[in-house]
């Protein structure tokens, strides 16, 4: 099982609630997070969304190597992003490093801004984002979305 966001933050992590927003940005991507800020928020879509997402993601998570995979909100984002704008993930991957509001919403703190993914980290996420499918989503009911 895989966990939905780690509930201990680190020194340095911004809370997600609170992560603030360029209202004025005409850009995409704080929108994009903005309704995911909203859904992670909502207790009650929370649970709902991340119900499905559980679903849909590989289970194949081996807790006795101590590899828990990623969490499931970093999933929901960066599959996201990903689906809503069309990246590959070189762009994925650029925009995982370097965009700071991103990185914040992501669970990367101010001591924690060396940390990089990988691309072969972001592959290894294909094996879970590439089965959130905009068909598959739209399955489960326009109520979530």
């Amino acid at each position: 099982m895989r966990k939905v966001k780690e509930q201990q933050m680190k020194f340095g992590e911004v809370d997600i609630a609170t992560v603030e927003f360029d209202l004025r940005s005409r850009d995409e991507i704080p929108k994009l997070l903005m309704g995911l800020r909203h859904i992670y928020c909502t207790p009650e879509l929370r649970e709902e969304v991340f119900k499905i997402l559980e679903g849909i993601v590989a289970k194949d998570v081996n807790n006795k190597n101590c590899r828990p995979g990623m969490e499931l909100w970093k999933i929901l984002v960066l599959g996201t992003l990903r689906l809503n704008f069309n990246w590959d993930y070189d762009k994925l991957q650029e925009i995982a490093n370097n965009h700071m509001t991103l990185r914040e919403m992501l669970g990367h703190g101010y001591f924690d801004r060396n940390s990089r993914y990988a691309l072969q980290t972001l592959h290894k996420v294909n094996t879970n984002v590439s089965k959130i499918k905009k068909k598959k989503v739209k399955n489960y009911g326009s109520s979530t979305i």
